[in-house]
């Protein structure tokens, strides 16, 4: 792959099942070394432009394009460059972890002796080294995510595709993933992130694609497409609800009230000025605040926006 090519370049992708379109004409471009995060609803797509990617499945039309190769005619020399992690663990849980790692090298056809190397290589990259003879089905959920990802690393692949990696898992767990995923991109490598946690693409994501429907309907960085909703907002909770209508007068620009929060919100500019500006409005009228801040919008709300304004 020249220093320049794009990691994954996509371009006019379709597929139908039946009636169903699940793919519309879908372009994206990913860069190397970068985590590419793609968001959707259920139903958007995400799944089925991972499996084509990942030469899994074929596409009705459309190119695409994996570490420099053309994976719908070379599918055999892309697979030997990827990596999947699927939704569902794909290891054996009898076996313990050092077991599978070598089982899959030697599936890889990396021979018993480099199988056993590079299982060992990466028990101590994940963090798994203490494991010894334990059975999997007797690891944590992040452990077991772990595991997984390491399974996924055998041939040192340049790019790795993450179906929705983190599902199930609790917080300490998800964060192992995290931890895992950053440090596979420090080294170079390219992730495609497909998942249903806004907080994980904030975490993880250079870049955001918004699947809706088949195709990207908006993309950029995390701040990117925080801004395009709307930019930095002042939020306002009161003590007396009788007051919201008072108190919305006083902010800035269009005001939403949330009755059963007590709470106002309102789009600002100068995220300073703003503040000190609302703090003294209400000192004035006599109104008491009990929490004031400035936010960014969340990627949960940018999420609802999109996809509320693509199905309107």
């Amino acid at each position: 792959m020249n220093d320049h090519d794009p990691a994954i370049a996509v371009e006019d992708l379709r597929k139908k099942y039946g009636r169903k379109q699940a793919l519309d004409g879908l372009d994206l471009t990913v860069h190397r070394g970068t985590v590419q995060g793609i968001l959707g609803p259920n139903g958007a797509g995400k799944t089925t432009a991972v499996r084509i990617m990942s030469t899994l499945l074929r596409p009705d039309t459309g190119r695409v394009q994996v570490a420099g190769i053309d994976a719908l005619t070379r599918a055999a020399e892309v697979r030997s460059r990827i990596g999947l992690l699927g939704q569902y663990t794909a290891v054996d849980e009898e076996l313990s972890g050092r077991q599978n790692l070598e089982m899959f090298g030697r599936l890889h056809h990396l021979g018993t002796r480099r199988a056993a190397a590079r299982a060992a290589e990466l028990l101590t990259r994940f963090e798994l080294t203490d494991t010894g003879p334990k059975a999997v089905k007797h690891y944590s959920g992040g452990m077991r995510r772990r595991l997984d990802l390491a399974a996924s690393l055998i041939r040192d692949p340049q790019v790795l595709f993450l179906d929705e990696p983190t599902t199930g898992l609790d917080p300490r767990g998800r964060t192992e993933v995290w931890n895992a995923v950053r440090s596979l991109v420090d080294g170079g490598t390219t992730v495609l992130l497909t998942t249903q946690y806004l907080e994980e693409a904030d975490q993880l994501a250079d870049r955001i694609a918004v699947i809706d429907h088949g195709k990207v309907i908006a993309q950029g960085t995390p701040d990117e497409l925080k801004t395009a909703t709307g930019g930095d907002r002042i939020d306002v909770v009161l003590r007396d609800p009788g007051q919201l209508a008072l108190a919305a007068a006083l902010l800035p620009g269009e005001t939403t009230v949330d009755e059963d929060r007590r709470l106002l919100s309102a789009p600002v500019r100068d995220r300073m000025a703003a503040l000190t500006e609302a703090v003294r409005a209400l000192e004035a009228a006599g109104i008491v605040a009990e929490d004031i801040a400035v936010r960014r919008p969340t990627l949960d709300e940018v999420f609802l926006h999109l996809t509320k304004t693509e199905t309107a």
